[in-house]
């Protein structure tokens, strides 16, 4: 960090958060209400608190920030609420009907139910137009290409108002001939229209996958166009020094230009930057090993990195779309703070997935909402303070909240409010569980091995429960947890991936591995050359690789990851080695003797930042006691009685206290549970660290 500032900012559905980092000052947290409409209005209403607070202009902070990034749900909405753009497929003839085939599959939890609703097409069947012309596995073309079946496609979307094309031709990855002759065509004869091709896009086998990920992609662009349209004009406008930077779905910056191109790596551009935030709050630890949740209003987020890699998923259904590019794995869950529960046809309490969201909120709110909530239980519980005001304007209202339990969950169930309230709590904290087992011990990790990191405004309140429940004896929460995906953002690097297919043995044949090799030479340049022309020196660019692999006969492949690329004879049988550990990982078993089978090739090319210097703190030297607030009733078991428990104020407290459960740590933006048999330390870093008492 060379300049004054950094800015972070992370637009989420509810708020918009931004965090500044001051050279020399640490960071500051800034929230402001999200404008989905026009996403410039909530970032200058977060851009004037920033200048009341510093005392000067928003031009001056922006024009003294080294880096201005911003991170966006905007692809992420408008694929939910299917206002995308009106998209036509030009697609291989005999072909048009894969995106409704899906290859015959149904998600998981629906493959028996035949009332489970297909899946909304984004592209409707009459602008999925079927051209002539074919090319083989092999790259050879057994068919010319149907040109004139291309300009009556295009005749047809302009007749219709298709505002985005795209093309998806059977093995355009083995030749791109066909893909690049179709899309100049379109592009002369629709040169206002967005128009992108499978072989750019997702350039790897699978032609449901890369049909799909072409077509969300084409459904999103334009709606990021006029995004990083109105952001790059509000920061040129404000006089920033260098383009802004937005947050990809692979953990990494990129400028506006890549995401006018390729919105499908823009869908998860919010919770992606939560592991690198994790990570770094951990780092002073010794710890790379974390598992980071984040506990907003609606949703939980979940994301795993081990060793400091983060998991990556590819080829997978998000929204019900299939979408084959690599994105950090992030487990959503309808588990937040507005998570509504209810007593289902059954009579038995459910939490969850519906949820209050922001309008009519928690009952506690006071706007509106009638139905009880896991804030509500969180209020009626103890654990947040009755007299707090939310963002400056929302009074709590415990017994309205009290009320709502009582009459919905409490009087039907013959038991008490607080036990109901108690309830709530346990099964939201389930849920949260098996989200959590899902990217840890179904990928093969032990959760006991890793260090759990609360983000979000609600985690802290649940975190210690988590832990429990999965055997993690260690848990972090960031002071700046409310805004950690922003905090995530500045500390980031930038990341372009590069894709590729290479089916071919792992075998001893010594050509084999030349072939891999030349391959990897191409994707590296081809990702550095782009990092140099964005001002990257040679030795701030990294680059890490990953291989899909299978044994031969299978369908599905597992990845292992390398930072090698280039392989000699022993880093080759190194290779397959780590397939069968892998392999042996995810399914309890491997097959050493058979034949292994290398299917695509990945490549991260990484232009590494400076990130910004975080000062430490420094022990003020009062006692514990003048941090203590005072007491208020809180219930920590269910068949037990509210307990009298001590409140913290973490402004007050020492890197030196040490605070022991029961007990409840109250931050500006979150509050901290301390369960009887936990302890709480504030690190140097600014971060709480929760661990048993028992060691």
């Amino acid at each position: 960090m060379t300049a004054i500032y950094r800015l972070g900012i992370d637009a989420g559905g509810t708020f918009t958060d931004f965090i500044l980092a001051e050279r020399g000052k640490g960071v500051s947290l800034f929230k402001s209400p999200s404008t989905p409409e026009d996403g410039t209005q909530a970032i200058r209403a977060g851009l004037a608190q920033i200048a009341d607070a510093l005392g000067r202009p928003a031009s001056e902070v922006v024009a003294n920030a080294d880096l201005c990034i911003n991170g966006t749900t905007v692809a992420l909405n408008a694929l939910i609420e299917r206002q995308g753009a009106k998209v036509g497929l030009l697609c291989t003839e005999g072909h048009e009907d894969s995106l409704e085939i899906r290859l015959g599959h149904k998600e998981d939890g629906y493959r028996y139910d035949p009332e489970y609703p297909p899946a909304h097409m984004l592209v409707p069947r009459y602008l999925r137009r079927p051209i002539g012309g074919r090319m083989l596995a092999d790259g050879s073309e057994r068919q010319p290409l149907d040109e004139e079946a291309i300009r009556d496609a295009v005749a047809l979307f302009k007749r219709e108002g298709v505002d985005a094309v795209a093309i998806s031709f059977l093995w355009s990855v083995a030749n791109t001939d066909h893909e690049q002759r179709a899309l100049a065509i379109v592009r002369e004869l629709m040169p206002d229209t967005f128009v992108c091709c499978g072989s750019e896009v997702y350039p790897q086998v699978r032609e449901y996958t890369r049909t799909s990920t072409t077509v969300v992609n084409a459904y999103l662009s334009p709606v990021m166009q006029r995004y990083v349209s109105r952001i790059d004009a509000l920061f040129e406008e404000l006089g920033a020094r260098q383009p802004v930077q937005y947050f990809q779905s692979n953990g990494g910056l990129a400028l506006g230009k890549v995401m006018r191109e390729k919105a499908v790596a823009a869908i998860n551009s919010g919770p992606a930057s939560a592991p690198q935030a994790g990570l770094y709050m951990a780092g002073p630890l010794g710890v790379d090993n974390v598992i980071t949740v984040d506990m907003g209003g609606t949703s939980f987020d979940i994301t795993l990195t081990r060793g400091g890699q983060t998991n990556y998923s590819k080829d997978v259904d998000f929204l019900r779309q299939r979408i084959g590019v690599p994105m950090i794995q992030v487990e959503t869950l309808g588990a937040g703070g507005g998570s509504i529960a209810h007593l289902n046809e059954q009579g038995m309490l459910q939490v969850g997935p519906r949820s209050a969201g922001a309008s009519p909120g928690p009952v506690c709110y006071g706007k509106g909402g009638r139905e009880p909530t896991v804030t509500d239980a969180n209020l009626v519980l103890g654990y947040l303070d009755p007299e707090a005001v939310l963002g400056g304007t929302v009074r709590l209202d415990r017994e309205a909240a009290v009320a709502a339990i009582r009459e919905r969950i409490a009087e039907p169930l013959g038991i008490s409010v607080e036990r109901a309230a108690f309830g709530i709590c346990t099964l939201v904290n389930l849920n949260m569980v098996n989200g959590i087992r899902r990217v840890s011990v179904e990928q093969g990790y032990d959760p006991r091995d890793f260090t759990l990191i609360g983000a979000g405004g609600a985690a802290g309140m649940h975190l210690v429960r988590l832990a429990e429940e999965i055997g993690v004896r260690q848990v972090l929460v960031p002071k700046v947890a409310s805004g950690l995906c922003a905090f995530g953002q500045i500390i980031s690097n930038v990341q372009h991936e590069r894709l590729t297919s290479l089916v071919l043995p792992l075998d001893d044949d010594p050509e084999h591995r030349a072939r891999v090799n030349r391959r990897l030479a191409e994707l590296r340049d081809e990702g550095v050359a782009e990092l140099r022309r964005d001002g990257f020196e040679d030795n701030a660019i990294v680059c890490r690789y990953r291989f899909e692999i299978r044994y031969r006969g299978q369908i599905h492949e597992c990845t292992v990851e390398s930072e090698r690329g280039e392989f000699d004879e022993a880093g080759w049988r190194a290779l397959r080695d780590a397939f069968h550990a892998r392999h042996e990982a995810l399914y309890s078993y491997c097959e050493p003797d058979s034949e292994v089978e290398l299917v695509n090739l990945e490549c991260s090319v990484i232009g590494e930042v400076e990130p910004p210097t975080m000062p430490t703190l420094e022990a003020r030297g009062g006692e514990l006691e003048a941090a203590l607030l005072g007491r208020r009733d809180m219930l920590f078991d269910g068949e037990g009685e509210p307990v009298p428990t001590p409140v913290y104020d973490g402004e007050a407290l020492d890197p030196r206290h040490e605070v022991t459960g029961p007990a409840v740590i109250q931050e500006a933006t979150t509050n901290i549970v301390l369960p009887p048999g936990w302890k709480a330390t504030l690190s140097s870093t600014a971060s709480y660290v929760l661990s048993p008492i028992d060691g």
